[in-house]
């Protein structure tokens, strides 16, 4: 295909939000031939379309980490996007609750961060205020977030991939990259539907970002190590007991924060994710098993290491899967009126594409490694998605060189 002279052509690896809000990004200024490579029939069909929804407002960050600094520019972005859309976009606010006082310093570190994060009004408050904003839960104090948000990720992904086409890009579909070849100038992709050639190459792959990045001739290391976060649904008579979200402490001992209360978008209360270790990058359930990719987690030199430091964690989550007598107990702590019966069912599990070094460590902020002229994103967990558009700002101005305006 032909473009016109002075006319870039850049290639997207990943139709989920974050490529696409990045070939957005390239589309709307001008000067890019913008081709966008997802494997699956329908953008949004991994990571980005098995989320909670929430729009986060940058509580739990390290003040100056990417996190902290990308969440609150894309929370923002995520907001004016919805609105200019008419996408939905629910302000129903969060409470993260010390359920003990010796969770209290945990909550203060919590507090920290979030004020010096610049979360939006941010509250302090005790047991009475909590009650106000959540008749049936139980602490002994919160912070309470009142512009945390929920959305439909996947509706924003598939709005994105129209503005794509409505700029002239293009974002095809069952087009799997199987090989990359970087040369000088040009970079030549070949995918399951047809092979194309790029001036530079841009990868958001997500779940298999580390397979596409070794494709690539980059560094193995970080791995991507698939977490499966599955979530029960409230019985809809019993939605009442959540009007927004309650989320749990984090403890800082574990990289995830633990069983949560969120109302979604539309209404449906889901209760969840926990967090265990999926035997697929794919692996949405049990049933879901790759020996190929099991046997890579079990092979990579950091395994040892990260079960000698989170076994009892992984322990505890296998069981409270399979057992749902003990992902109740866990949940019923911070909604003592639950009832084992208002746990319907499983409504849908997400896999977290977790970036793991060699030496057993889970990568904790986003990151970003350029090759050449191939840009990778090796590690993107929540929350990603809420800056999405802020994560393509920052990967044209600090890695394509392109000016971003701001505001």
């Amino acid at each position: 295909m032909t473009v016109p002279p002075g006319t870039e052509r850049v290639g997207i690896v990943g139709g989920g939000i974050i490529g696409l809000a990045i070939a957005r990004a390239l589309a709307l200024t001008g000067g890019f031939d913008v081709t966008v490579l997802e494997k699956e029939r329908r953008v949004a069909a991994h990571q980005t379309g098995h989320n909670s929804g929430v729009v986060h407002a940058g509580l739990y960050y390290q003040p100056g980490s990417l996190k902290a600094i990308l969440c609150a520019r894309g929370r923002e972005l995520t907001r004016d996007y919805c609105r200019d859309r008419a996408l939905p976009y629910r302000e129903l606010g969060k409470l993260v609750v010390a359920v003990t006082p010796e969770e209290v310093p945990r909550l203060d570190e919590i507090e920290r961060r979030a004020r010096a994060n610049g979360v939006p009004d941010l509250a302090r408050i005790g047991p009475e205020r909590m009650l106000e904003l959540e008749r049936h839960v139980a602490g002994v104090g919160a912070v309470h977030s009142p512009h945390t948000a929920v959305v439909d990720f996947a509706a924003i992904a598939e709005a994105m991939a129209s503005d794509v086409r409505g700029a002239g890009g293009r974002v095809l579909l069952g087009a799997e990259v199987v090989g990359v070849s970087a040369g000088e100038r040009t970079t030549a992709v070949a995918t399951t539907a047809g092979s194309h050639t790029f001036d530079r190459l841009i990868v958001c792959a997500g779940l298999q970002s580390d397979l596409v990045a070794r494709l690539v001739g980059a560094s193995p290391s970080p791995r991507i190590l698939p977490f499966r976060g599955e979530y029960w649904t409230l019985e809809p008579s019993r939605a009442e007991l959540v009007r927004g979200m309650i989320y749990p402490v984090p403890d800082p001992r574990f990289p995830f924060l633990g069983v949560h209360f969120t109302r979604g978008v539309y209404d449906d209360v889901h209760v969840g994710p926990n967090a265990v270790p999926a035997l697929a990058r794919e692996g949405y359930g049990w049933g879901n098993v790759s020996l190929r990719d099991t046997f890579g987690s079990l092979m990579w030199p950091g395994a040892p290491a990260l079960f000698r430091r989170h076994w009892r964690m992984g322990a505890r989550e296998i069981l409270a899967s399979l057992l749902k007598p003990l992902y109740y107990r866990q949940a019923r702590e911070f909604v003592p009126e639950l009832r084992p019966s208002d746990l319907v069912e499983k409504a849908h599990a997400g896999v977290r594409a977790q970036a793991w070094s060699a030496d057993g460590s889970l990568l904790d902020d986003f990151a970003v490694d350029q090759v050449g002229s191939v840009t990778l994103l090796r590690n993107a967990p929540s929350p990603a998605a809420t800056s999405s558009m802020a994560i393509a700002e920052y990967v044209l101005r600090e890695h394509l060189g392109v000016p971003v305006r701001e505001g």
